[in-house]
Protein backbone atom coordinates (compact mmCIF):
# COMPACT_ATOMS: atom_id res chain seq x y z
CA UNK A 1 0.00 0.00 0.00
CA UNK A 2 1.75 4.00 -0.95
CA UNK A 3 1.27 6.13 1.65
CA UNK A 4 -1.08 8.91 0.62
CA UNK A 5 -0.12 12.74 1.26
CA UNK A 6 -3.33 15.03 2.04
CA UNK A 7 -2.86 18.12 2.22
CA UNK A 8 -5.79 19.52 3.67
CA UNK A 9 -7.76 22.36 6.07
CA UNK A 10 -9.35 24.04 2.64
CA UNK A 11 -11.82 23.67 4.98
CA UNK A 12 -11.08 21.16 7.75
CA UNK A 13 -14.53 20.42 7.31
CA UNK A 14 -14.05 18.53 3.93
CA UNK A 15 -11.19 17.13 5.15
CA UNK A 16 -12.81 15.13 7.30
CA UNK A 17 -14.80 13.71 4.95
CA UNK A 18 -11.67 12.99 3.08
CA UNK A 19 -9.90 11.44 5.84
CA UNK A 20 -13.42 9.10 6.78
CA UNK A 21 -14.05 7.99 2.93
CA UNK A 22 -10.50 7.27 2.20
CA UNK A 23 -10.48 4.74 5.26
CA UNK A 24 -13.59 2.97 4.75
CA UNK A 25 -12.86 2.66 1.10
CA UNK A 26 -9.13 0.56 2.09
CA UNK A 27 -11.69 -1.31 5.00
CA UNK A 28 -14.20 -1.81 1.99
CA UNK A 29 -11.16 -3.25 -0.44
CA UNK A 30 -8.96 -4.79 1.95
CA UNK A 31 -11.13 -6.23 4.64
CA UNK A 32 -10.40 -6.92 8.74
CA UNK A 33 -8.34 -4.31 10.42
CA UNK A 34 -7.35 -2.88 7.44
CA UNK A 35 -6.87 1.24 6.91
CA UNK A 36 -5.21 3.57 5.25
CA UNK A 37 -1.26 4.64 5.30
CA UNK A 38 -1.52 8.60 4.62
CA UNK A 39 0.11 11.87 6.00
CA UNK A 40 -1.79 14.93 6.47
CA UNK A 41 -0.95 18.50 6.51
CA UNK A 42 -3.63 20.87 7.62
CA UNK A 43 -2.95 24.53 6.66
CA UNK A 44 -4.52 27.73 8.13
CA UNK A 45 -6.84 27.80 5.41
CA UNK A 46 -7.88 31.91 6.93
CA UNK A 47 -4.34 32.66 5.40
CA UNK A 48 -5.34 30.97 2.24
CA UNK A 49 -8.44 32.03 1.89
CA UNK A 50 -7.30 35.86 2.34
CA UNK A 51 -4.58 35.19 -0.63
CA UNK A 52 -7.91 34.12 -2.31
CA UNK A 53 -9.70 37.40 -2.26
CA UNK A 54 -6.20 39.36 -3.06
CA UNK A 55 -5.93 37.47 -6.00
CA UNK A 56 -2.49 36.79 -4.72
CA UNK A 57 -2.06 32.78 -5.88
CA UNK A 58 1.86 33.10 -5.97
CA UNK A 59 1.91 33.34 -1.95
CA UNK A 60 -1.19 30.59 -1.69
CA UNK A 61 0.78 28.17 -4.42
CA UNK A 62 3.73 29.27 -2.06
CA UNK A 63 2.43 27.93 0.95
CA UNK A 64 1.00 24.51 -0.52
CA UNK A 65 4.06 24.04 -2.19
CA UNK A 66 5.81 24.22 1.29
CA UNK A 67 3.37 21.74 2.84
CA UNK A 68 3.16 19.39 -0.21
CA UNK A 69 7.15 19.13 0.22
CA UNK A 70 6.99 18.48 3.65
CA UNK A 71 4.60 15.58 3.19
CA UNK A 72 6.91 14.39 0.37
CA UNK A 73 9.99 14.27 3.22
CA UNK A 74 7.76 12.58 5.67
CA UNK A 75 7.14 9.65 3.24
CA UNK A 76 4.38 9.72 1.19
CA UNK A 77 4.41 8.34 -2.22
CA UNK A 78 1.62 11.15 -3.81
CA UNK A 79 -0.40 13.81 -3.23
CA UNK A 80 -4.17 14.72 -3.07
CA UNK A 81 -4.87 18.68 -2.67
CA UNK A 82 -8.30 18.11 -0.31
CA UNK A 83 -9.85 21.09 -1.95
CA UNK A 84 -10.97 21.74 -5.88
CA UNK A 85 -9.99 25.47 -5.86
CA UNK A 86 -6.79 25.65 -5.04
CA UNK A 87 -6.19 22.99 -7.64
CA UNK A 88 -5.84 26.70 -9.07
CA UNK A 89 -1.91 26.20 -7.99
CA UNK A 90 -1.27 22.83 -9.16
CA UNK A 91 1.65 23.75 -11.16
CA UNK A 92 3.00 25.62 -8.24
CA UNK A 93 3.20 22.65 -6.12
CA UNK A 94 4.36 19.99 -8.61
CA UNK A 95 7.28 22.47 -9.11
CA UNK A 96 8.30 21.63 -5.28
CA UNK A 97 7.99 18.09 -5.27
CA UNK A 98 8.90 14.47 -7.22
CA UNK A 99 6.04 12.93 -6.37
CA UNK A 100 3.18 13.04 -8.37
CA UNK A 101 -0.32 15.03 -7.36
CA UNK A 102 -3.45 13.26 -8.16
CA UNK A 103 -5.66 16.13 -9.42
CA UNK A 104 -9.76 16.21 -8.66
CA UNK A 105 -10.53 17.29 -12.00
CA UNK A 106 -8.77 14.25 -13.86
CA UNK A 107 -10.43 11.79 -11.06
CA UNK A 108 -13.63 13.53 -11.77
CA UNK A 109 -13.25 13.50 -15.38
CA UNK A 110 -12.76 9.77 -15.40
CA UNK A 111 -16.01 9.28 -13.10
CA UNK A 112 -17.95 11.20 -15.27
CA UNK A 113 -16.98 9.14 -18.38
CA UNK A 114 -18.23 6.13 -17.02
CA UNK A 115 -22.04 7.40 -17.77
CA UNK A 116 -23.55 9.01 -20.92
CA UNK A 117 -23.23 12.53 -19.46
CA UNK A 118 -21.72 14.73 -22.14
CA UNK A 119 -22.23 18.45 -20.60
CA UNK A 120 -22.30 18.89 -17.04
CA UNK A 121 -23.20 22.20 -14.71
CA UNK A 122 -20.69 22.82 -12.42
CA UNK A 123 -21.25 24.28 -8.90
CA UNK A 124 -18.23 25.57 -6.36
CA UNK A 125 -16.42 28.54 -5.50
CA UNK A 126 -16.33 31.67 -7.80
CA UNK A 127 -12.92 31.21 -8.55
CA UNK A 128 -13.71 27.42 -9.78
CA UNK A 129 -16.94 28.07 -11.82
CA UNK A 130 -15.19 31.39 -13.37
CA UNK A 131 -11.81 30.91 -14.39
CA UNK A 132 -10.12 28.24 -16.33
CA UNK A 133 -7.92 26.40 -14.21
CA UNK A 134 -10.85 23.90 -13.90
CA UNK A 135 -13.43 23.88 -16.49
CA UNK A 136 -10.40 23.20 -19.04
CA UNK A 137 -9.39 20.24 -17.58
CA UNK A 138 -13.11 19.09 -17.83
CA UNK A 139 -13.80 20.58 -21.40
CA UNK A 140 -10.36 18.61 -22.86
CA UNK A 141 -11.70 15.44 -21.97
CA UNK A 142 -14.97 16.68 -24.47
CA UNK A 143 -17.35 17.26 -21.51
CA UNK A 144 -19.09 20.42 -21.89
CA UNK A 145 -19.10 22.54 -18.58
CA UNK A 146 -21.85 25.08 -17.73
CA UNK A 147 -21.99 27.21 -14.92
CA UNK A 148 -24.92 29.38 -12.97
CA UNK A 149 -25.80 33.37 -13.91
CA UNK A 150 -23.41 36.29 -12.11
CA UNK A 151 -26.02 36.02 -9.77
CA UNK A 152 -26.30 32.76 -8.60
CA UNK A 153 -22.51 32.01 -8.60
CA UNK A 154 -21.98 35.22 -6.21
CA UNK A 155 -24.78 33.30 -3.86
CA UNK A 156 -23.13 29.90 -4.09
CA UNK A 157 -19.54 31.19 -3.18
CA UNK A 158 -21.16 32.88 -0.03
CA UNK A 159 -23.03 30.05 0.94
CA UNK A 160 -19.71 27.91 0.55
CA UNK A 161 -17.60 30.51 2.53
CA UNK A 162 -19.58 31.78 5.35
CA UNK A 163 -21.41 29.11 5.96
CA UNK A 164 -20.69 25.42 4.50
CA UNK A 165 -16.65 26.28 5.61
CA UNK A 166 -17.95 26.70 9.26
CA UNK A 167 -19.85 23.64 9.51
CA UNK A 168 -23.16 25.39 9.52
CA UNK A 169 -25.76 23.42 7.04
CA UNK A 170 -28.63 25.63 6.63
CA UNK A 171 -32.62 23.99 4.84
CA UNK A 172 -32.98 27.60 3.09
CA UNK A 173 -29.29 27.08 1.79
CA UNK A 174 -30.54 23.17 0.69
CA UNK A 175 -33.45 24.84 -1.24
CA UNK A 176 -31.26 27.29 -2.75
CA UNK A 177 -29.03 25.15 -4.54
CA UNK A 178 -31.54 22.63 -5.45
CA UNK A 179 -33.06 25.33 -7.20
CA UNK A 180 -29.82 26.58 -8.88
CA UNK A 181 -29.52 22.80 -9.68
CA UNK A 182 -32.67 22.67 -11.81
CA UNK A 183 -31.61 25.91 -13.43
CA UNK A 184 -28.46 24.30 -14.62
CA UNK A 185 -30.60 20.83 -16.04
CA UNK A 186 -33.26 23.08 -17.70
CA UNK A 187 -29.81 24.95 -19.67
CA UNK A 188 -28.96 21.38 -20.75
CA UNK A 189 -26.89 20.13 -17.76
CA UNK A 190 -27.10 16.07 -17.85
CA UNK A 191 -25.35 15.94 -14.48
CA UNK A 192 -23.89 18.17 -11.91
CA UNK A 193 -20.31 18.37 -10.23
CA UNK A 194 -20.25 19.75 -6.71
CA UNK A 195 -17.17 21.45 -8.00
CA UNK A 196 -16.06 22.42 -3.87
CA UNK A 197 -15.32 19.74 -1.42
CA UNK A 198 -18.02 21.10 1.03
CA UNK A 199 -20.82 21.05 -1.13
CA UNK A 200 -21.37 17.59 -0.57
CA UNK A 201 -22.00 18.53 3.23
CA UNK A 202 -25.23 20.13 2.07
CA UNK A 203 -26.21 18.80 -1.14
CA UNK A 204 -27.58 15.35 -1.49
CA UNK A 205 -28.59 12.82 -4.18
CA UNK A 206 -32.11 13.37 -3.94
CA UNK A 207 -31.87 17.23 -3.88
CA UNK A 208 -31.29 16.27 -7.94
CA UNK A 209 -32.89 14.74 -10.90
CA UNK A 210 -29.65 14.17 -12.70
CA UNK A 211 -26.64 12.48 -11.82
CA UNK A 212 -24.35 14.58 -8.89
CA UNK A 213 -20.65 14.16 -9.58
CA UNK A 214 -19.46 14.48 -5.79
CA UNK A 215 -15.43 15.30 -6.23
CA UNK A 216 -14.88 14.98 -2.98
CA UNK A 217 -16.21 10.70 -2.32
CA UNK A 218 -14.77 10.51 -6.04
CA UNK A 219 -11.02 12.46 -5.43
CA UNK A 220 -10.96 10.31 -1.92
CA UNK A 221 -11.59 7.03 -3.65
CA UNK A 222 -9.47 7.23 -6.43
CA UNK A 223 -6.90 7.97 -4.03
CA UNK A 224 -7.50 4.37 -2.37
CA UNK A 225 -7.65 3.29 -6.00
CA UNK A 226 -3.93 4.64 -6.39
CA UNK A 227 -2.37 3.56 -2.97
CA UNK A 228 -3.64 0.22 -3.74
CA UNK A 229 -2.11 0.47 -7.49
CA UNK A 230 -5.70 -1.63 -8.15
CA UNK A 231 -7.21 -2.21 -12.21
Amino acid sequence: MKTIGLIGGMSWESTVTYYRIINEEVKKRLGGLHSAKCLLYSVDFDEIERYQKEGDWENAGHVLGEAAASVEKAGADFIIICTNTMHKVNEDIEAKISIPVLHIADATVKQIQRTNVKTVGLLGTKYTMEQDFYKSRIESAGIQVIVPDEDKREKVNNVIFDELCLGYIQQESREYFKQVIQKLVDSGAEGIILGCTEIELLVKPDDSIVPLFDTTSIHAKESVHMALNTN
